[in-house]
């Protein structure tokens, strides 16, 4: 099994004056599968989007394959090694296409591949605010796809099961689960919890295994 480490330590995010994520110790070992589950504003997305460099507002050290994140060289390095399915995708003043989501993996064309099996393939010319919540997620699904095609080492997904209907549900989660990476995956979707190697539960910004 592939993927990278992340590793945790002393993580706190805030939104404001707001605190969101506090003492946040945690380790994912290369290849590991890790289900965050909690109730709604419980601190999960927010951690998912520090890890990233999309939520600015977080202290402490979040390390990626043993790399750090205090440099504009190593966020960069850190968007191309970890994947993205987003709960809520931004829909930007200028829309992306279907298609341009995709090349932005760094593997359009096996991200094309990916949405062809995810019966989204015609879509491609669609501006992404036009698409169904279920046709929007297998979209980014795919794209997650190609960048584990174009070397991405971690997947980060956000609900990538919400907005699914049960066959779709299982469809997403089959495939999360067997790619050959690190996967950490916020979830209220049991079944995809299930396929997990470990389950986390997030409370008031805490975080506490239960599986």
């Amino acid at each position: 099994m592939g993927g990278l480490d992340i590793r945790m330590r002393d993580v706190a995010c805030r939104h404001g004056r707001v605190e969101a994520v506090r003492d946040v110790d945690l380790e994912v070992a290369a290849g590991e599968r890790v289900a965050l589950t909690g109730t709604n504003g419980s601190g999960k997305s927010t951690l998912l989007r520090a890890v990233l460099g999309l939520h600015r507002q977080w202290a402490g050290e979040i390390r990626v394959g043993g790399r750090g994140s205090r440099t504009a060289a190593e966020w960069a390095w850190r968007r191309r090694a970890c994947g993205w399915i987003p709960q809520k995708p931004a829909g930007g003043r200028f829309p992306l296409l279907a298609q341009e989501l995709l090349h932005s993996s760094g593997a359009p064309v096996e991200a094309a591949e990916a949405a062809e099996q995810l019966g989204v393939g015609g879509l491609m010319h669609r501006p992404l605010h036009t698409l169904s919540g279920g046709q929007l997620q297998r979209m980014h699904l795919a794209r997650a796809l190609g960048c584990v095609a174009a070397g991405a080492g971690v997947v980060l997904a956000d609900e990538p099961t919400a907005a699914l209907d049960f066959a779709g549900q299982e469809e997403a989660a089959d495939l999360l689960t067997s790619l050959p990476v690190t996967l950490v995956v916020v979830t209220h979707d049991r079944a995809l919890a299930d396929r997990c190697d470990r389950v986390l539960e997030m409370a008031a910004g805490r975080l506490r295994e239960v599986r």
